[in-house]
């Protein structure tokens, strides 16, 4: 599997670091198959939001655009409760996640 590039910069980490999310759990989240949330169009890009698993568990919403052939987060935030929930429910079902035999059991 090709490894993923990041786009990186002072100003989407400056972004982050207001939410308390470091650049490695944003990437953690698009590489631990995420759940998609949405995709929409926004000041003429296509962006995607995403929800998933750190790999220290932490749960985020991460919001991504393409640049040429890298992953730029414009923005990330932890999930409200109900997010969470159903990515959990989700991952349960084994449908996304880091899947884990401990993260699995009912």
């Amino acid at each position: 599997m090709k490894k993923r590039g990041f786009d990186w910069d002072a100003a989407n980490i400056a972004h982050l670091a207001r939410h308390e999310i470091q650049t490695e759990e944003a990437e953690q989240i698009i590489l631990n198959r995420p759940l998609d949330l949405e995709s929409y169009i926004r000041n003429g890009e296509q962006r995607s939001a995403q929800i998933g698993e750190t790999d220290e568990g932490r749960i985020l919403v991460v919001v991504t655009t393409m640049q040429d052939e890298l992953v730029r987060v414009v923005t990330a935030w932890p999930a409200k409760e109900r997010l969470r929930n159903y990515l959990l429910s989700q991952k349960r079902n084994g449908n996304v996640g880091r899947a884990q035999d401990e993260d699995l059991r009912e």
